[in-house]
């Protein structure tokens, strides 16, 4: 089983944001800005590749309730999810990282070669 779905399941504990019965958004216990928020599906699903659009619309509305409940909605933030290894996607769950509470850089290709990659 996944570390979010041992979340979800209440194994391990989450600095919780909000809940439904379909979604969770916590605090990401590493952040990358001053709001760093995780939001998954409470059903597992590896990543945006296997997503239904009817889970995803559900979702939209659900993330949208966590930047009004953390108030960045009008700051603005940054939501983005990882797929695959070349994509940064770390744990096999789908989630989206919701970044918000500072004016956020563009810097993190820096690293990348895209060399033959087109």
């Amino acid at each position: 089983m996944c570390i979010f779905c041992k979340l979800v399941n209440k194994e391990i504990p989450s600095n919780t944001i909000l809940e439904s019965d379909e979604f969770l958004a916590f605090h990401d216990i590493n952040p990358k800005a001053p709001v760093h928020i995780l939001v998954i599906p409470k059903v597992h699903i590896d990543s945006f590749n296997e997503v239904s659009p009817q889970l995803m619309a559900k979702m939209t509305t659900f993330i949208h309730d966590v930047v009004k409940e953390v108030k960045i909605e009008k700051s603005g933030y940054r939501v983005i999810t990882n797929v695959g290894e070349n994509g940064g996607q770390e744990v096999g769950h789908l989630h989206f990282h919701i970044l918000g509470g500072a004016r956020l850089k563009w810097g993190h290709f820096s690293d990348a070669d895209p060399q033959g990659h087109f």
